[in-house]
């Protein structure tokens, strides 16, 4: 069975940067696990890092969200100390889903795909429904034990939302 781990946006910014909470501290031992637990099953791993640029408070997003993170080349840019060194192919987004990332998983024929990472509530359910669209007979889940959302209640909401969209929630 061929599956496919897609860690969404474990950058420092988004655990104890910027936009850090303490939930997104909370989990990174469990996704930390969950990709070792893959590549000791000779299962594949990709990472999307949130890439934002210096006009970035001058963007749609940045005039909603006037908190500069995420910058590209920063240390908040950089998954968090605990995962940067796992290998696997690194998707850089500007918008809350990856299109390149959907795309990928599209033409990989894989099994299953997990998401795990932040913001359960903005670009995990991004990613998982842009995927769900293009692999709509794919098996797509979510572990929300390995993601945080902005608060604990937009987590759990974002996780329903999922459930109702037939994305199968760990």
């Amino acid at each position: 069975m061929k599956k496919l781990l897609v860690v969404v946006d474990m950058q420092r910014d988004f655990i104890d940067g910027s936009l850090g909470t303490k939930e997104a501290v909370k989990i990174v031992p469990e996704v930390k696990k969950k990709i070792e637990d893959y590549i000791k099953d000779g299962q594949e791993v990709v990472f999307t890092l949130d890439t934002h640029f210096e006009n970035y408070l001058d963007t749609q997003e940045g005039r909603k969200l006037p908190v500069r993170h995420c910058i590209r080349g920063t240390d908040g840019w950089k998954l968090c100390e605990e995962l940067e060194g796992f290998v696997g192919k690194r998707f850089e987004k500007a918008a809350f889903g990856s299109l390149e990332c959907a795309d990928y998983v599209s033409q990989g024929d894989y099994d299953s795909v997990e998401l795990v990472g932040l913001c359960t509530d903005i670009c995990v359910i991004s990613n998982a429904m842009l995927i769900k669209a293009v692999t709509p007979e794919m098996a797509v889940c979510v572990d929300g034990r390995c993601c945080a959302g902005v608060t604990p209640k937009s987590h759990e909401n974002a996780l329903e939302a999922m459930r109702m969209c037939q994305v199968e929630i760990l």
